[in-house]
């Protein structure tokens, strides 16, 4: 079989060298790697460098080579196009459609999935315009990773260092992956709640939890990925949207129900990740709760918001529907999971251990995947998009 093609961009940034580490992965496990530097990053690794490791020639010009066509050439027969480090300019020319050098030519041709991998000094990484260009190049289907926390160049300190050259290629490993695959959520419609949803007490206070809404946008993610036609149901997360998904926003459990109701109309799955608050006030100040010197607050009533879940696994809106809950338990987790699984009635049910300081928040997660039919499917540690794919794996088994 011919090798995976890939083109490897790198961007003039001081994080080029660790693209050195990243050329050699991809290379040793098997893929035939073209490296498109641009003319600044030849001032941190030179041409030599970069084609004695990839065994092919390298340019920074469209005018080299010109019978072959190189500047369309190139990305018409990548399977995967990767930058790192992918600098501020690099992310707003790419953003732009700007095509002034080799590698953003290569960009505005390629056909295939493109990731890039950013670097740079923590104010850059965190300027409006980076965000937005960040924001179009995700809108637009490009995986777009999260710079690392460390130390930058000099004494600097923040978000916007390289990632792990190790970390990049396990990236590029999945998409390429599940570029591979057959997209078998291709025709399906799937529904997904996302983030944890707020209970107003007053203008400017509400009773929450500490749900990112993390894991429901990498089930998103995936589940785009994977052919389907997605609905996010998203609560109060501070999150990109995931490129090709269609986002509904809702603020509290009551907002969420209706907005999870009428997507799922049409569903073929859908999976409640989001944290729905189990209580709201059950009336709401107008103004202001005041402390009173001398006196306790006055108690708060609470009264039940809807079982959106069991809502939805007892009221299916088509037949064959696959309902998949999550449940988020401290204690006697797999006891908790079970009978939740038997009180909701779903097909599948996701638990995990949660804390201050576990799952929430995290980049991470662990789970067992609890199925109707008595299936245990254990989760190991790893990436929330790891338990993503083992999600959607069950799910399409149910739906076929």
């Amino acid at each position: 079989m011919d090798k995976p093609e890939v083109v490897l961009g790198v961007s003039g940034g001081i994080a080029a060298y660790k693209a050195c580490e990243l050329l050699r992965r991809l290379t040793e496990s098997g893929h035939s790697v073209r490296v498109v530097p641009t003319a600044s990053a030849l001032h941190f690794v030179g041409a030599a460098t970069w084609s004695a490791l990839s065994g092919h020639p390298v340019s920074t010009e469209v005018w080299d080579e010109v019978h072959q066509v190189p500047h369309v050439r190139i990305g018409q027969r990548a399977d995967l196009v990767v930058v790192a480090p992918a600098t501020a300019d690099l992310l707003a020319r790419a953003a732009h459609g700007l095509a002034d050098d080799l590698l953003t030519n290569t960009l505005l041709t390629a056909r295939c999935p493109v990731v890039f991998a950013p670097a740079m000094h923590t104010e850059m990484w965190e300027h409006p315009a980076t965000q937005e260009n960040v924001a179009v190049l995700r809108r637009r289907g490009a995986v777009v990773i999260e710079p690392a926390v460390g130390r930058l160049t000099g004494a600097d300190t923040g978000k916007g260092r390289l990632p792990d050259p190790g970390e990049i290629f396990e990236v590029c490993r999945r998409v390429l992956a599940r570029t591979a695959a057959a997209p078998d959520l291709a025709g399906r419609h799937v529904v997904i709640s996302a983030g944890g949803t707020r209970e107003p007490l007053d203008p400017v206070r509400f009773l929450g939890n500490r749900s990112s809404g993390k894991q429901g946008y990498a089930l998103a993610r995936t589940a785009a990925a994977r052919g389907a036609r997605v609905t996010l149901v998203s609560a109060n997360t501070a999150l990109p949207d995931p490129a090709g998904v269609d986002v509904v926003r809702a603020g509290t459990a009551v907002e969420l129900r209706e907005a999870v109701l009428r997507a799922a109309a049409d569903a073929d799955a859908v999976v409640m990740a989001a944290a729905v608050a189990d209580f709201r006030p059950a009336e709401y100040a107008t103004g202001k709760i005041k402390k009173q010197e001398g006196r306790d607050p006055e108690p708060i009533a609470l009264v039940r918001n809807p079982d959106i879940l069991a809502e939805v696994a007892a009221g299916r809106a088509r037949p064959g529907q696959v309902v998949v809950g999550f449940a988020a338990e401290t204690d006697d987790v797999l006891a908790n999971g079970r009978a939740k699984l038997k009180r909701k009635g779903c097909d599948l049910l996701v638990v995990n251990e949660v804390g201050e300081r576990k799952t929430f928040g995290s980049e991470e997660n662990e789970a067992v995947v609890l199925g109707a039919d008595g299936t245990e499917t254990p989760v190991p540690y790893g990436p929330k998009e790891a338990l993503a794919e083992k999600v959607w794996d069950l799910v399409v088994a149910r739906l076929e």
